[in-house]
């Protein structure tokens, strides 16, 4: 399992293993975390590396000092530039500050021009840590700018100056942050790195405990994904099986001009395993898609909805009709995921959210940023700047388990709990493939799988299916929502291949 902590937790972390090791002890093990961490980025003539190292005026500043002094020792050719900022330094940072002037580093007051024109091997960024609180602006804000152009590999200490270590946001409205390619983040893993903007700044990130006692980690309530939250429901399937034994599925959706998107999460549905599936159109039903002949429209009017796992929302629009489905579905008791215009007629009507919060078995809700903007009643910026924080709240208010999509995409339930996907990047930034997952999660749900790990594994394949296509060659520029959809059907395959029971 991969636990994240915050900001708040890693201090206490710090605290009470500062108590039992020698002064400075923490700081000289990040010092050496970070220069086997840069030596790996560095060609085998550590000689001719020329490494420039920034370092800030706290603590942060201080490991990149005790980097400095290591990779010096290893023979890199070392530039640092260094901060004082002013205040009296800790005892520990002083005396980093003294080994990186006793070895070979070499202290520049070097400007952003001949930082531009230099030919960097590695840059390390040791300007601020996890207690950044004002935006990098000013001269600082144009020192980060010019390493954001440079062309060689950033190794960011801790976290990326700049950004928020607990939300993944670049601090402040107008702040920038250090586009790194790897960081080495110490003590655990940090929320930040992972959602928002910490996927394009943080780059590969790789943790370093710096050697402290499994005991003085406690246990979190936050986590990245991965396969073994979910995996004991991967199953391979019986012989003596038949499509009933893989659930009902009915996607309700599709008003006027508007059934590409039903029709996506149906397929996705049917792709992924559920034995039957159903489209439940809002208003005209055709007579059948001509691409999945095996899907059965029907009219969403005429519909038992107590005979499916139902996805609600997809193109369903927000006519009084609508309304009306949107409010049969939550009155049911069936297994519910609500998406797109069903999240925003709920945002809408204090009576349907009252109907979703009180569902017995609860629901799954799969939010875009301004979706959940509109439940929550604020805007979208102010869900990006905590997107923790949002799907916790949703997942209270509403008593469901709640998906907030996007770069690290949230997903969190009633309990508190909540966790971080890894999967997934840019080629999913296009029409349609939100309904895949809609589809996707109905499929889990309808199949058997509880509501939490259902969430947990379509994210986590839905993302998958779209990291191998990529790798692949598809994508990520061009993909289309309907190329996924077989994607997730191998991904899953492939899964239950290797995790099945």
């Amino acid at each position: 399992m991969n636990p994240l902590y915050t900001v708040d937790e890693i201090r206490a972390i710090e605290h009470a293993a500062a108590a039992r090791l020698p002064a400075g002890a923490l700081m000289q093990r990040a010092g050496q975390a970070g220069a086997n961490a840069a030596l790996d980025l560095l060609p085998y003539t550590t000689a001719q590396a020329k490494v420039l190292l920034l370092a800030g005026p706290g603590n942060n500043g201080g490991d990149a000092l005790e980097t400095a002094a290591h990779l010096a020792h290893a023979g890199a050719q070392v530039t640092v530039l260094y901060f004082d900022g002013g205040d009296a330094p800790s005892a520990e940072r002083s005396a980093a500050l003294q080994r990186a002037r006793n070895s070979d580093a070499r202290f520049d007051a070097i400007g952003n021009d001949a930082i531009a024109a230099a030919d960097w091997t590695l840059v390390v960024d040791g300007l601020f840590g996890i207690g950044l609180r004002r935006p990098l602006a000013g001269a600082m804000g144009a020192l980060v700018e010019t390493i954001n152009r440079l062309r060689c590999p950033v190794l960011a200490l801790d976290v990326p100056s700049g950004l928020d270590a607990d939300t993944g946001a670049i601090v402040g409205p107008d702040g920038v942050a250090v586009r790194a390619t790897h960081t080495i983040t110490f003590i655990g893993d940090k929320p930040g790195l992972h959602t928002c903007e910490g996927r394009d700044h943080a780059g590969l990130v790789d943790v370093s405990r710096l050697e402290l006692d499994a005991a003085l980690l406690p246990a979190t309530r936050l986590h990245l994904n991965d396969a073994p939250f979910f995996a004991r429901h991967l199953r391979g399937r019986r012989h003596n099986s038949n499509k009933g034994s893989y659930g009902n599925v009915a996607v309700i959706g599709g008003a006027h001009g508007m059934s590409g998107a039903p029709i996506l999460a149906a397929r996705s549905a049917l792709t992924s395993g559920a034995g039957r599936v159903f489209v439940a159109f809002a208003q005209e039903a055709p007579a059948y898609d001509p691409t999945h002949p095996e899907l059965m429209c029907r009219l969403a009017a005429d519909f038992d909805l107590e005979s499916a796992t139902l996805v609600v929302g997809p193109g369903l629009g927000n006519a009084r009709a609508a309304q009306e489905l949107l409010l049969r579905a939550i009155s049911s008791g069936s297994a519910l995921v609500a998406d797109a215009d069903a999240l925003n007629m709920i945002a809408a009507d204090p009576a349907l959210q009252q109907a979703l919060a009180a569902r017995a078995g609860g629901s799954m809700l799969t939010p875009h940023p301004l979706e959940a903007a509109r439940l929550l009643g604020v805007t979208a910026a102010a869900v990006q700047a905590d997107r923790v924080k949002a799907a916790r709240e949703l997942a209270r208010r509403f008593n469901a388990t709640v998906l907030v999509k996007g770069s690290g995409t949230v997903i969190a339930r009633a309990s508190g709990d909540a966790v971080i996907n890894t999967t997934g990047n840019a080629a999913l930034a296009t029409a349609g493939t939100g309904d895949v997952l809609a589809g996707l999660c109905g499929s889990l749900l309808a199949q058997g799988w509880p509501q939490w790990e259902a969430a947990l594994g379509a994210v986590w394949l839905h993302g998958m299916a779209a990291d191998v296509l990529v790798t692949e060659g598809t994508g990520p520029i061009g993909l289309t929502a309907s190329e996924l959809i077989p994607a997730i059907r191998t991904a899953l395959n492939r899964m239950v291949q290797y995790h099945g029971h």
